[in-house]
């Protein structure tokens, strides 16, 4: 797989920082099937949808897992240092792997105080320079440390640029979060769909329905190339329940159309698939979807903008076609859309 082909130069001033205000008030680029191209507002998805069709939202909810610590000297000669720590995956009730810096200072038996009465041990330091954290604290109370000490863990692309604050606790966590605080990163798309939105698509007669997927920082990070010889990805726990499976054959066999918010709801729901029916899940699932592959049970799609080279754009690729949506990238650039996490969205209809 040649990654060029999914290569685009972005101006940075593009990248959008902060949300607009309200969030439903983003721009929404409609891209068909044919390659035609229309401006709009996200407020205008209703008039592209159609009653009977369903939206399906990923209601996975984001842990404030970007933490500040201090590294406590390692000896009466020693000093203590500062470092970051963003927490990527729950492996135990007390126990979480984390990415830090500055990681070559940190290593196996060291101490790292995150605030008064939390800390943790680094019990482990993988060749990547991924740590895992032993907390001393476990289950709902390191919940709630977390809430107390943490921060959202905003994406590289905007957290270079500024720190998360008390605002990205309400705009980076979508209006129907679930209870379960799992995810290390926001399923974007579904950040557009504030209870004003989402009223107006129920007086239109659109559905609405959930799946879970706990978004991990890899759904971000460069691709590998031993994921490209592979063709699997990092894993990410998902469910869909029996209820919703059947409830969403139902409306394709009706003839309506199944449209996930966001590229999580889509893999969701593509890697639950059997004999081209919905079918209850839970676990993990590694599934890359790219150019070439047929999705299932897709009918439509709401996205925000992603990065060139990425898992996420050869999906839309894998959706639209690659040359659809490099045209549709370049019109959103030359129009001065706003890109990735918190800028606009796009709908793809095939």
């Amino acid at each position: 797989m040649d990654l060029s082909a999914f290569a685009f130069d972005l101006p940075e001033e593009l990248i959008a920082l902060r949300p607009v205000e309200p969030q439903d008030a983003a721009r929404l680029l409609v891209v068909h099937g044919d390659g035609r191209l229309e401006d709009a507002g996200v407020r205008d998805l209703p008039r592209y949808l159609s009653a009977g069709d369903t939206l399906v939202f990923n209601d996975t909810r984001v842990i404030p897992a970007a933490l500040k610590g201090t590294r406590l000297a390692r000896d009466s000669a020693g000093s203590d240092i500062s470092i970051d720590a963003n927490l990527v995956e729950r492996v135990g009730p007390s126990t979480w792997r984390a990415l830090a810096r500055p990681g070559k200072r940190l290593k196996p038996g060291d101490r790292v105080v995150f605030g008064e009465g939390f800390e943790a041990e680094i019990t482990g330091k993988a060749e990547s320079g991924e740590i895992t954290l032993d907390f001393n604290v476990e289950g709902e109370a390191l919940d709630l440390a977390l809430d107390a000490f943490g921060a959202m863990p905003l994406p590289p692309y905007i957290a270079r640029r500024r720190a998360a604050d008390g605002k990205d606790r309400e705009t980076y966590q979508t209006s129907f979060a679930g209870d379960e605080a799992e995810s290390v990163a926001a399923p974007t798309a579904g950040l557009h769909f504030t209870p004003r939105l989402r009223a107006t698509i129920v007086d239109a007669g659109i559905d609405s329905e959930t799946v879970r997927l706990h978004v991990g920082l890899g759904t971000f990070a460069p691709l590998k190339e031993s994921q490209l010889e592979s063709g699997r990805l990092h894993e990410e726990w998902r469910r869909v329940s029996p209820e919703v499976a059947e409830r969403l054959n139902g409306v394709r066999s009706a003839g309506h159309r199944v449209v996930p918010v966001g590229t999580t709801a889509l893999r969701t729901l593509e890697s639950s698939v059997e004999g081209g029916k919905l079918v209850p899940t839970v676990g993990p699932t590694d599934i890359f979807l790219k150019p070439g592959d047929r999705l299932q049970v897709t009918d439509a799609l709401v996205t925000n903008f992603h990065l060139p080279e990425s898992s996420l754009f050869m999906l839309v690729c894998a959706l639209m076609g690659t040359e659809v949506m490099q045209a549709a990238y370049a019109h959103a650039i030359k129009e001065k859309y706003r890109f990735y996490s918190y800028g606009d969205a796009c709908l793809l209809l095939p």
